[in-house]
């Protein structure tokens, strides 16, 4: 019993059998019971590092998690549960998240949370606001360095789009920008986070065709969780001047039109 815990747990730490085998030779009635305890605790500490570094490379600007996040105010699909969401399956499943609301409803924070949730499952994750996503893809491309990018964004098992659609792009950058989906299409996961509804995306890409092929791209393997609840800024900001009323300010259409 101890013996093939230890072989696991040489297997997983890349060493060589002969130390179980050796332990026979050790004149002490606990020592496979302490090398194994030894095994363990060093296999922890591995995972906790490799946990650490994972979200540390995802470039999150701020830490938010998901025990933090409250859904009383999310549409999400009826085909889906929190619990799925939460366990990020949908990145084994290799599909898309598209979270749709006002300003300062929590899509970041959730898109966030779920990163982490990710990285702490030994997934890669890459966080970025979609214009600084934008101008890295453009600097690449003007340094010869777009191919070592879009290879690295085409193998992370997450990429997070935050602020979707919040600046317009010149044609350049729009082409970059879809490669990038287009690379990402059935291959892995994406997460954006936008204020706009679809049928507005043609004035961030300015190309009829490039946007309606974009669209085609992330819908057809996505999941829409609408935000539908008032400015969590503006309302935290109200209960700390006293305020007891709310009324959210009107922002034209409410829900994507697909």
């Amino acid at each position: 019993m101890i013996e093939g815990e230890l072989l696991k747990c040489c297997k997983r730490l890349k060493l060589s059998r002969n130390i179980v085998d050796n332990c026979h030779f050790i004149q002490n009635e606990r020592f496979q019971e302490d090398l194994l305890e030894l095994f363990k605790m060093e296999i922890a500490g591995r995972e906790k590092a490799k946990r650490e570094k994972l979200i540390k490379s995802a470039g999150f600007y701020t830490m938010k998690h998901y025990s933090d996040f409250i859904y009383d105010e999310v549409q999400v699909p009826s085909s889906i549960t929190t619990e799925y969401l939460k366990n990020t399956q949908f990145i084994d499943e290799t599909k898309n998240l598209i979270m749709y609301g006002n300003v300062g409803t929590g899509k970041t924070h959730l898109s966030i949370a779920l990163g982490i949730e990710a990285c702490k499952r030994g997934l890669t994750v890459g966080f970025y606001r979609t214009a600084s996503l934008v101008n890295l893809l453009s600097e690449s491309k003007k340094s010869g360095k777009i191919n070592k990018l879009l290879t690295t964004l085409k193998n992370l098992d997450l990429l997070i789009c935050d602020e979707w659609g919040y600046v317009p792009l010149d044609k350049e950058a729009a082409q970059l920008l879809f490669q990038v989906v287009s690379d990402r299409y059935e291959n892995g996961s994406i997460i954006i986070t936008t204020n706009l509804e679809f049928s507005r995306w043609v004035g961030i890409f300015y190309d009829e065709q490039m946007t309606a092929a974009l669209i085609d791209r992330l819908v057809h393997h996505s999941y829409l969780l609408m935000f539908t609840g008032p400015s969590n800024r503006i309302r935290d900001s109200l209960m700390r001047t006293g305020e007891d009323h709310f009324s959210p300010p009107k922002t034209g259409e409410k829900y994507l039109q697909l």
